[in-house]
């Protein structure tokens, strides 16, 4: 016997082929574990906020192990500055002819410094000392105006893949006269290392600071452009290899970084 109360129950119930076909009642499921638009959104604008934090990070934590770098070339272009002078008789090179010789020639260009620190003679010099080539080149220099300004760089030889150096020597900085012995008080070609302290203080250059010995004499630095000096070109004022100072390696052979307000950049 039909059962009327169960008949008007299941009268009431659309059938799932109506409401499919109609597009009423509950939405199909998506499928598991996908995104929707909204969501992958907010995952992107995270991932942006992570980035933007994590790239400054990065970028000093290359800048210190550029750094660090600077410092063991430096600190094996002095050692084998001392090695040089062990096996020399206590003398540094003189090599003013090879200085000027070298491509471009000596001092190429009209502005700051007013004399040649470039080393690319000194990389030649030091070979047999085994003070290799690539030590005469920050890693850093390679991306930084003052690294490649051509006060700076120095090639070893014509050849289009020679390399360069990127260091300065300020006390083997100028030619002077080839046939002249007596070079000036403040560069060091063929004098002892206790003359060439002893020239220095007798030099008594304000710049300098005070000299007690060889551990105040900077012997070879990283190439800086201070902003206080007017006949420095207005595009490599203030800069250096890496920002706020230099790297150098002094006569006593210990390396460090100076801090230099004058070179922010």
């Amino acid at each position: 016997m039909t059962n009327p109360v169960a008949m008007r129950r299941q009268a009431k119930q659309p059938s799932r082929a109506g409401l499919n076909i109609c597009g009423g009642g509950r939405p199909p499921l998506q499928p598991a574990g996908a995104f929707t638009l909204i969501e992958l959104l907010v995952v992107m604008a995270i991932i942006a906020i992570l980035a933007g934090m994590l790239l400054p990070v990065l970028a000093r934590a290359k800048q210190a192990g550029q750094k660090s770098g600077c410092v063991s070339n430096l600190k094996q272009i002095g050692a084998a500055f001392a090695m040089y002078l062990t096996d020399y008789g206590d003398r540094f090179p003189d090599d003013r002819d090879l200085k000027a010789g070298l491509p471009g020639g000596f001092r190429p260009w009209t502005s700051w410094p007013p004399s040649d620190p470039r080393t690319g003679w000194a990389a030649l010099a030091l070979q047999s000392e085994g003070a290799t080539f690539a030590l005469w080149s920050c890693p850093a220099a390679l991306d930084s105006p003052a690294g490649t300004a051509v006060q700076t760089v120095q090639a070893i030889s014509a050849d289009p893949g020679a390399p360069g150096t990127r260091y300065w020597a300020w006390r083997f900085d100028r030619t002077n006269d080839l046939s002249d012995t007596n070079v000036m008080l403040e560069d060091f070609w063929l004098k002892s290392e206790v003359q060439a302290v002893m020239d220095l203080q007798a030099a008594n250059d304000p710049l300098l600071g005070v000299i007690n010995g060889p551990a105040d004499v900077e012997l070879t630095v990283d190439a800086y452009f201070p902003k206080t000096t007017p006949t420095v070109v207005p595009q490599l004022l203030g800069y250096t290899i890496h920002p706020g100072g230099r790297n150098r390696v002094l006569l006593d052979g210990h390396a460090q970084f100076l801090n230099d307000a004058r070179t922010p950049y």
